[in-house]
């Protein structure tokens, strides 16, 4: 069973490497965006800087080439976690290897990479490695420390959540922070649709993904516990607090919110 990652979005992500084909198709989408940006500078600059001698212009077509190799693509990258208007199109994702949203330092590690193995030799240097590594990633990629995922996102749960009785003490106790989010998405996936697999499946599935679970989880459950109603019980009370942490800092914003738009103290409000 493969992992998945739930970003902050709420987006489902499915971990399994994109294909050959959606990358490439996700490439080309930006490439010829990047062709129309190229084309409109290339006009603006004739248009604005004709005037200026050779070396001035040198000059010129070097800052537009760092701007749209380097500085537009990581911007991009950043600001979306992973997602150009490609990507976008075609449905990928980049992500770090242990399944978490891209930072800067990893776009731009990818885009400067990508000024040799994608513009410099035309993507010949990308293809091959793309095509001879597993996950299919890039010189870029592997110095970046990223990949390339499909975006498997939106669908709601079936079968929801619930709290063991028996087990909502130990769970309300226990250290659940360490807990992965790719690892707790593939045990949402397993209950969601545990009622559909056959009954030894269930069971080895279960018992697989408790054992991976149960290192990230102090105390240990109590003995005997289920496999399934250890999941259940970590991934309702993970979720409870995640809603009450979210709560939590919303109504922190709000009360700053408050206390930087009130007026100085004996100053009426004639808004009240």
């Amino acid at each position: 069973m493969h992992d998945g990652i739930l970003i902050g979005e709420g987006v489902v992500l499915d971990a399994r490497p994109a294909s050959f084909v959606t990358r490439s198709l996700a490439a080309l989408l930006d490439l010829a965006v990047v062709g129309v940006v190229v084309i409109v500078l290339a006009v603006v600059a004739v248009e604005q800087l004709g005037s200026l001698d050779g070396q001035w212009l040198r000059v010129v077509s070097v800052v537009l080439s760092v701007l749209v190799m380097v500085v537009v693509p990581v911007t991009v990258e950043t600001l979306t976690r992973g997602r150009s208007l490609g990507k976008l199109a075609a449905g990928l994702r980049v992500v770090r290897d242990d399944g978490g949203p891209v930072r800067f330092r990893h776009a731009f590690s990818r885009a400067l990479v990508g000024v040799g193995e994608l513009w410099l030799t035309l993507g010949s240097v990308a293809l091959i490695t793309s095509l001879s590594n597993p996950r299919g990633k890039r010189l870029g990629d592997m110095l970046a420390g990223t990949y390339v995922i499909r975006v498997r996102g939106g669908r709601g749960w079936t079968a929801p959540l619930g709290m063991p009785p028996e087990l909502a003490g130990w769970a309300r106790a226990a250290d659940i922070r360490r807990l992965p989010d790719g690892l707790a998405l593939a045990a949402r996936q397993f209950l969601d649709r545990a009622a559909r697999l056959a009954p030894a499946s269930r069971a080895s599935l279960a018992n697989e993904l408790a054992g991976r679970v149960e290192p990230f989880v102090a105390p240990s459950p109590p003995p005997g516990t289920p496999a399934e109603a250890f999941l259940h019980a970590v991934l309702f009370e993970r979720r409870d607090r995640e809603l009450a942490r979210g709560k939590q800092e919303h109504e922190r914003a709000q009360a700053r919110a408050a206390t930087l738009h009130r007026l100085p103290y004996a100053v009426p409000d004639p808004r009240t």
